[in-house]
């Protein structure tokens, strides 16, 4: 969006908006650019919308995930991954118990290709079939587009890698930020950047009920965190009493609360004070989804003794009391973690993906209460694919993985991007180009393509996309027309 294309009113709210980040000390281009025209353009923002990242710590084995179904590339997959119990760690999933969760898209997959969820996530496998879900194949971090050939050739300034690749900590940074670990600004937060102007309280655009993580961190934007219980509170200026004493508390309350000569300590009661009423207005805002709040309380059932869905409970609850909150968009982050399953991965991937299917399908069956099932759309996220071969007993590292996208603006009962053949050569036919060795998927769709696709449905256009996805320029249709939308199709 260009500056003079704005109307007067978003001009002068640009304008605005420039002239506080100057006053505050926020001078970095990248606060100006999106902070700034975010508010321009989000000015008559009038719906609300919401983004919801799963993110699945320790690398989530796909093969396992979305698993190949039709008999021919079944038969390859059991193949290189042994059946469940067999000597020497077979970890294949027998086809017989994918019968439950077979996936029906509406326009059959070319070649007769078929797939199924794994087993215990019937709760995703129905949300598929009935057209509120979708999954987006191999998606993982990519600088510029790659065949095998260029990922081994020695050229790097030609065909740059991600850097550290297959490295936890690292990968989990360029998901989420596209820089590896040590990165100070992800993606959701720059969203969060552009959103800020559209919410009254501003605080509460980013919100993660999973601790601090670089994916909700902007120039502007700030990570709000809370926990499953609801805000995280300032204790002792708010507690009746300290180690047994209201004189010690209200000593303390004092100390945390009246202004000062220092700079560092009026900073200090500045951002004191900010959490204190930040906790007020959550608990307000929680207190729209209890029984016996003004309107109908919250009352989709979620899973019990499961982190994750504790967590989405939470987003839910939040989102319920937007109003309260001021909120017209916000980013989410929840997680899981327990992916990095080297070993165990029979007994241990169907309690986490269990898990998984479970919270979101409830996650779901929430918005729908709340009638705004086709403003929340939520995705899944991981560190990176799994091998396809079996260690013995588990899967290794690998890169490109499956991803589900859920909610009612989704285009569901669909799959998108290229289903990648089943195979583990290292030979120069067209079946083995996919993968850089031991199944390890060399993407064929980039984590920026698909947070294009996410961040378009927010409402960010095709100029202010390349600021905040940077790599986007390299692919698609952004690689040949910069003014052209990045759609991978799964949203409307």
């Amino acid at each position: 969006m260009d500056f003079m294309q704005l109307p007067p009113h978003s001009r002068r709210a640009f304008l605005k908006r420039a002239g506080q980040l100057a006053l505050s000390g926020t001078a970095l281009p990248m606060a100006m650019n999106l902070a700034a025209l975010g508010e321009a353009a989000a000015a008559d923002a009038n719906d609300y919308k919401a983004l919801v990242c799963v993110f699945l710590y320790g690398g989530n084995d796909y093969a396992n995930t979305v698993v190949t179904y039709d008999e021919p590339s079944y038969a390859q997959y059991a193949t290189v991954r042994g059946g469940a119990g067999e000597a020497g760690g077979g970890i294949a999933i027998a086809r017989a118990d994918l019968e439950r969760t077979l996936l029906k898209p509406r326009t059959p997959l070319a070649g007769g290709r078929q797939y199924a969820l794994h087993p215990a996530m019937t709760g995703l496998a129905d949300l598929f079939n009935t057209g509120k879900a979708a999954v987006q194949f191999n998606v993982g971090p990519l600088v510029v587009p790659l065949t095998r050939e260029q990922y081994n050739s020695p050229d790097r300034k030609t065909y740059p890698l991600p850097p550290k690749l297959f490295s936890h900590n690292d990968q989990q940074s360029i998901w989420q930020s596209s820089s590896p670990e040590g990165s100070t600004v992800g993606w959701g937060g720059h969203l969060g950047d552009m959103a800020m102007a559209s919410n009254e309280k501003s605080l509460f655009t980013c919100v993660s009920v999973t601790g601090n993580a670089v994916f909700l961190s902007g120039d502007a934007a700030l990570q709000y965190q809370v926990s499953t219980g609801g805000a995280v509170r300032v204790r002792g200026a708010t507690d009746g009493a300290v180690y047994g004493s209201s004189a010690v508390k209200n000593l303390l309350s004092n100390m945390i609360s009246q202004p000062s000569d220092h700079m560092l300590e009026n900073e200090y009661v500045r951002i004191t004070q900010r959490a204190r009423e930040a906790e007020v207005h959550i608990s307000s805002a929680l207190a729209e989804s209890q029984v016996g709040a003004t309107g109908n309380p919250l009352t989709t059932e979620f899973p019990a003794q499961n982190p994750l869905a504790d967590q989405l409970k939470m987003v839910a609850r939040l989102i319920k009391g937007r109003s309260v909150l001021g909120s017209k968009r916000q980013v989410f982050l929840v997680s899981l973690g327990g992916f990095d399953l080297h070993d165990n991965l029979i007994a241990q991937q169907p309690v986490l993906l269990g898990r998984v299917s479970d919270a979101m399908a409830a996650f779901y069956r929430a918005t729908e209460e709340l009638g705004l099932s086709d403003s929340v759309t939520t995705f899944t996220a991981s560190d990176f694919g799994r091998t396809l071969t079996s260690n013995g007993d588990g899967s290794d590292h690998g890169w490109g993985g499956h991803h589900i996208v859920v909610g009612g603006a989704v285009k569901g009962q669909a799959f998108y991007g290229a289903p990648p053949p089943v195979s583990v050569g290292n030979t120069s036919a067209p079946q083995d180009q996919w993968h850089v060795g031991q199944g390890r998927l060399l993407p064929s769709t980039s984590v920026d393509q698909y947070a294009a696709t996410l961040a378009r449905w927010f409402g960010v256009g095709p100029k202010e996309m390349l600021t905040i996805l940077p790599n986007l320029r390299h692919f698609g249709d952004m690689a040949k027309r910069p003014d052209y939308p990045v759609n991978l199709g799964f949203l409307g």
